[in-house]
């Protein structure tokens, strides 16, 4: 039988695909500025699952994103990258807590939620505009990407979380 959580995972997983894909590759901020709000995904992933899984699954998200942005795997590199290192960031955002069976993202505090949030994207985009650019020539364009980028994520990402997640996951 499938679960309540396999199937809001999905949703979670085809809904921002869409988003992403359908509106905000579509805005242009300031002529540069893209959110990235399907690294939701990779926030709202239960912590206890799988975990070869979510590396598969974000994978194929970032392949996902990259086919229909045209951006030649640069999405799906950041991805999974971010997939690999969100144990490590996790234990280093919740400490001890995270290694207990019964934790839960929405047991942690909003700071420790936020605080994680911002990790996950500023490493992400950091890893998506190096990639992207490929010239520490340009170092100082990488940083003003991944600071007005990662602001502009951070923003609507913090809205959608609040409006879009499960009490108690």
């Amino acid at each position: 039988m499938i679960s309540n959580n396999f199937v809001l995972n999905v949703i979670r997983f085809i809904s921002l695909v869409l988003v992403q894909v359908l509106i905000f590759n579509k805005l242009n901020f300031f002529g540069y500025i893209n959110p990235m709000v399907y690294i939701l995904f990779l926030y709202w992933y239960p912590i206890k699952q799988n975990k070869e899984l979510f590396i598969v699954l974000c994978f194929v998200l970032g392949l996902f994103i990259d086919f229909f942005s045209d951006t030649m795997a640069i999405n799906t590199a950041a991805t999974v990258t971010i997939a690999f290192l969100r144990p490590s960031i996790m234990r280093f955002v919740f400490g001890v807590n995270y290694e207990f069976q019964s934790f839960k993202l929405g047991n942690a505090t909003r700071l420790q939620q936020f605080t994680f949030l911002i990790v996950l994207i500023v490493i992400h985009h950091l890893m998506y505009f190096i990639l992207e650019i490929f010239s520490f020539g340009n170092i100082f364009l990488i940083l003003k990407k991944v600071f007005s980028i990662s602001l502009a994520t951070l923003v609507l990402c913090t809205l959608f979380s609040s409006l879009f997640s499960v009490a108690k996951e």
